[in-house]
């Protein structure tokens, strides 16, 4: 019998690549965003929306998800960078702009959650959720406030294995936007990214199955680095 997954962000980057990766897998993918990838494949079901719509999630995702029933993997992984800026120069309405897609609207997809059989919920996080990189504001307070919402659903969806994950570098446009466009002369840690590994998004996708494969390892509510296991 095939499992099912469920994918945020589908239609680009890594969540093109875990669509195609599981897809590959003869898993049943469930997909959204706000376009549709060009896949064609009778495992593939999508459902166009804008998760930014925060006060439309419930009413036009309920169904969707819960008529899954049983899901062995939802990987909440749409979200956006934001600008990079000093924090002096970011307004109100530019951080709440990247709070709402990268944490409120995941909290409206885990209470939907919470009424279908989940055995793993990954986030998408970041090492910028731990380092407090000047340029970074937005996104890191994003993905730290991401990493505690998914602590502190664990403490109630007990049935569910729930982990924040970061995949490392991946070759998306956003790190190319990191890399290419912003003055690491200002932003130091771009030089990092400019300079290190970078994978690309095929390969960081099958690190998440291994996470995925040996899930039995990790706390439920943690914070996970692919880059130190």
């Amino acid at each position: 019998m095939n499992k099912n997954i469920l994918i945020t962000g589908c239609s680009s980057g890594l969540g093109l690549a875990l669509t195609n990766y599981y897809l590959e897998h003869e898993y049943i993918v469930y997909g959204i965003s706000r376009r549709k990838p060009l896949i064609e494949n009778k495992n593939f079901i999508f459902k166009e929306f804008d998760l930014s719509k925060i006060e439309k999630i419930k009413s036009s995702l309920t169904s969707f998800i819960t008529q899954i029933k049983d899901i062995e993997t939802v990987y909440l992984n749409a979200g956006t960078l934001g600008e990079i800026k000093e924090m002096t120069k970011l307004s109100y309405e530019d951080i709440k702009e990247v709070l709402d897609l990268n944490v409120f609207a995941n909290k409206e997809l885990l209470d939907i959650l919470t009424n279908v059989n989940v055995n793993n919920i990954i986030g998408i996080s970041s090492g910028a959720s731990k380092n407090g990189s000047k340029g970074w504001g937005a996104y890191s307070l994003s993905k730290s406030s991401l990493n505690m919402l998914l602590n502190l659903y664990s403490k109630e969806m007990l049935n569910t294995k729930i982990l924040a994950v970061a995949p490392g570098v991946i070759e998306t446009p956003m790190t190319d936007y990191i890399r290419f466009e912003v003055n690491d002369n200002i932003y130091t840690s771009a030089k990092i990214l400019k300079n290190g590994d970078i994978q690309k998004p095929n390969e960081a996708a099958q690190k998440l199955h291994q996470v995925i494969e040996k899930i039995e390892q990790f706390e439920s509510g943690s914070f996970i680095d692919v880059r130190n296991i």
